[in-house]
């Protein structure tokens, strides 16, 4: 087997202890490292269509660019892009535990995204969106983490999610997948791309898929 290399673009959503939403999800794109270019490039080309400015979030998506994230969900289930998210009711998780910090748990979760898609004959770069002033420490922890296993990761590093267009995508399906399985019902545009989601996933978006999935793949975590 020729050894591939592929990138992935990691982003998390409503994933501290006390931020008042219910489900920690944590999720990545992953492209072929050679295909970055490319996907890049036809993205760019759809937001020059659709008049597009700015980057690309779940939380600007509205009736006025719906057109624009339509496609750009087409273009995502057209092509070899995958995305992967593990999700957690926030509930269900057990702070009394002895020994347990939420942060521990949410590095373990991230383990949970990432080390069922390593397939050691291929090497990784892994991307995570900075959000705040504890990444070098984040860094650290997940290097440690990952490489007691793993010795082809080849660069482990965060960005900033201006600087990726599929890391912007991660948070657009994300989003999509916190905000129907939260029932929301406000925005009219956001219910269309969810409804889009399903169609083209064939999937209900509230329980895991096969582990066998590729394309896109849910893990909802159930803890005993």
């Amino acid at each position: 087997m020729q050894q591939k290399t592929f990138n992935f673009y990691c982003d998390e959503s409503t994933h501290l202890e006390n931020d008042g939403f219910p489900f920690m999800f944590i999720a990545y794109v992953s492209s072929a490292w050679n295909q970055i270019k490319l996907h890049s490039e036809n993205i760019f080309h759809l937001r020059e269509k659709h008049h597009f400015k700015g980057e690309i979030k779940w939380s600007k998506l509205s009736e006025s660019n719906y057109l624009f994230y339509s496609e750009l969900i087409d273009y995502f289930f057209a092509t070899d892009l995958n995305f992967r998210a593990v999700i957690v009711n926030k509930s269900k998780i057990d702070n009394e535990k002895l020994g347990f910090t939420y942060d521990d748990f949410y590095y373990r979760m991230y383990y949970q995204l990432l080390h069922h898609k390593i397939d050691m004959e291929h090497t990784y770069n892994i991307y995570l969106d900075i959000k705040d002033t504890c990444s070098s420490r984040k860094i650290k922890k997940l290097r440690e983490i990952l490489n007691i296993q793993y010795g082809n990761i080849r660069n482990l590093q965060f960005i900033h999610s201006h600087e990726s267009t599929l890391l912007q995508l991660a948070d657009v399906i994300m989003g999509a997948l916190n905000y129907n399985l939260r029932g929301e019902k406000k925005v009219i545009a956001k219910l269309k791309l969810i409804e889009k989601i399903k169609r083209h996933s064939n999937r209900s978006l509230d329980c895991s898929t096969p582990k066998c999935s590729e394309k896109f793949n849910l893990f909802f975590i159930e803890l005993k």
